[in-house]
């Protein structure tokens, strides 16, 4: 059998052979992004340096980044969907040599030396050009220089990438697929079908053009780049000849784990499976979400949220297979001893993942005993309605609205499909439709209030953010000089309009305290202080006594911002380049973000 641990080095050996220097994997938790609650995809983390900052590796790069992506979270269960994943990339750092990219990829797909897919089994797709920008002929020709038999030309919801609002770098994208054998459910059939015939498995972006105005023509980047991404567990169950990513190795050691202290197995029924493979998933995410370095807990905000609906999600299902949840303990060492050999925060943290997933456990218990109390309590108002009605010749059915079935979920964190369970029992039935609605509302009222737009992996870069990102590194400044020397980042959200820094600190923070840091930013900025940036080696950072965790490398150089005597930091930026750009600080509010974690949003104006 081939293994994570294989591909991973076939594909180091294959990029470090054409050029390309490996940088480690960041934080699964963006730092200075409002954007997205975690890192999605391997291109986040590069996002100054695909907007125009050299990268201290070179302009080749290659990496196996963890990812969490949630807006598949409803598909988790098939055979192919996950929430937590690897992500192998490479880029091209200011050139976009798209032959040269397209060839790589078909020589890491096909030669018998790395992964030896058959060229006939292999379908590729390319933009097919608009009002915005022309055919992808380039990538076409490409492609079928290499022999791929099957290249379709794709509308720009399928082979397009751009910044959220479409205003920013863009380009064109080529997606390759594996042709899994299935008949073509029609004659058009393409791998934009949901058929199942076409599995996704490399994707390349080629970032050449910008657009100034949404809606405009794209004009020509003065320094393109390309980004890729090639989920890693897809290809080890693609190269296994494996049915699903659960039937390969460390899901499949769950999967089984599972299956002997479970009451239902894994192949009772469809229900069944799709429960043991979400215990898998969600596990191994809150293994990943809790070790990270950053200390995310459970909570209903944020990253914590997410989190939480991971867990109890987890329990649900446990739920629905008879597993007793004292089993996940056992879950978590299997996954901490996998995956901490290559993530030391996961396995230098697995007491704190054990414990705080106990406690919510512990907790969601409560909460669904509280729930099926309110449950009653709404089968109780139906057959109330339903005496009242009687009395006046109506008749009401056995229905519980798509409403009540959501606040169940959203107030108490009952999950819709024990409402249903229950429902049935009791002879009722649930708005299911309703349901959905109720929840695509609410979906739809987060995304406007929290992260803002986000495509592909880019974080927001504009010049509001850029300051108050320069703003966070001085407060960081005047928060070790007035509070305490200790004080260290924990989180960091940065839109146009605000800041918001998470730190380490054992007290509530006094009014003084926070008007000697507010002070201490505007006095740099009066002083218009020039903030530098240089390229250093660890070893040199280190000695200069610049801030950063140097556990986490881009290679062996750093980029280290400066201002003045008062801030040295290893960042990736972007920032302002003069304090003078601030104009004025202000702290709005200071809070407890978690267990020893303060919190503090801030304004320029």
């Amino acid at each position: 059998m081939i293994t994570d641990k294989d591909i991973k080095e076939k594909w180091f050996s294959f990029f470090n052979d054409h050029g390309f220097v490996r940088i480690d994997s960041s934080s699964i938790v963006p730092e200075n992004d409002a954007t997205v609650l975690f890192t999605t995809a391997g291109m986040h983390p590069l996002v100054p340096y695909l907007l125009g900052a050299k990268h201290p590796a070179g302009n080749r790069i290659c990496d196996v980044q963890r990812c969490i992506r949630t807006n598949d979270i409803d598909s988790v269960g098939d055979a192919w969907h996950l929430t937590c994943f690897e992500m192998l990339g490479n880029w091209f750092l200011g050139d976009c040599p798209k032959e040269e990219m397209i060839a790589l990829s078909y020589e890491f797909l096909t030669n018998p030396k790395y992964l030896g897919l058959n060229k006939d089994q292999l379908a590729t797709t390319v933009f097919e050009g608009d009002e915005t920008a022309p055919k992808d002929e380039v990538a076409h020709d490409a492609w079928k220089k290499c022999g791929i038999k099957e290249v379709f030309y794709q509308n720009k919801d399928e082979n397009w990438w751009a910044l959220g609002g479409g205003v920013g770098p863009c380009g064109p994208d080529s997606e390759m697929f594996l042709d899994t054998g299935k008949p073509k459910c029609c004659e058009s059939c393409s791998p934009a079908c949901d058929c199942g015939k076409y599995v996704e498995i490399w994707n390349d972006v080629f970032m050449q053009y910008k657009v100034d105005i949404a809606g405009e023509q794209a004009k020509l980047l003065e320094r393109p780049n390309i980004d890729t991404g090639l989920g890693l567990e897809r290809v080890v169950a693609i190269l296994n000849g494996a049915k699903s990513v659960y039937d390969t190795g460390i899901f499949k050691k769950v999967i089984d784990f599972i299956r002997e202290h479970a009451e239902i197995k894994y192949e009772d029924n469809e229900s069944a499976t799709r429960s043991y493979r979400i215990i898998t998933d969600h596990l191994r995410a809150s293994v990943f979400v809790l070790g990270d370095k950053h200390g995310v807990v459970p909570s209903n905000v944020g990253q914590g949220y997410i989190l939480r609906r991971f867990i109890r999600r987890a329990v649900n299902h446990a739920r629905n297979i008879k597993l007793d949840t004292k089993y996940f303990s056992d879950i978590v060492d299997i996954f901490v001893d996998k995956h901490g050999e290559d993530y030391s925060d996961i396995q230098n943290n697995r007491e704190f993942i054990k414990t705080e997933l106990v406690k919510e456990v512990e907790k969601f218990s409560k909460a669904l005993e509280d729930g099926h109390k309110e449950f009653e309590k709404v089968i109780s108002g139906i057959e109330k309605h339903k005496q009242f009605a009687a009395q006046n010749g109506e008749v009401v059915e056995n229905i519980i609205s798509g409403k009540a079935a959501f606040r169940l979920f959203d107030t108490f964190g009952f999950p819709f499909e024990i409402t249903r369970e229950l429902a049935l029992e009791r002879g009722y039935t649930v708005d299911e439709e309703g349901y959905k609605k109720a929840f695509e509302e609410h979906q739809e009222k987060s995304r406007t209030a929290s992260a803002g737009a986000f495509k592909g992996g880019l974080a927001d870069s504009s010049y509001e953010s850029t300051k108050l990102h320069t703003a966070t590194h001085l407060m960081q400044a005047g928060l070790q000089k007035y509070v305490s020397a200790d004080i260290r980042q924990k989180g960091s959200n940065i839109t146009p309009e605000r800041l918001r820094f998470d730190f380490n600190c054992d007290h509530k923070l006094t009014p003084e305290e926070l008007k000697n840091v507010e002070d201490f930013v505007n006095d740099a900025i009066k002083a218009e202080i020039p903030v530098t940036v240089e390229t250093l080696t660890v070893e040199q950072a280190k000695a200069s006594g610049a801030l950063g965790v140097f556990d986490s490398k881009y290679g062996d150089k750093v980029t280290v911002y400066t201002i003045g005597n008062l801030s040295k930091e290893i960042c990736g930026g972007p920032h302002a380049k003069n304090t003078k750009e601030l104009h004025h600080f202000k702290i709005i509010k200071e809070e407890s973000s978690s267990s020893g974690i303060r919190r503090i949003k801030a304004v320029l104006d």
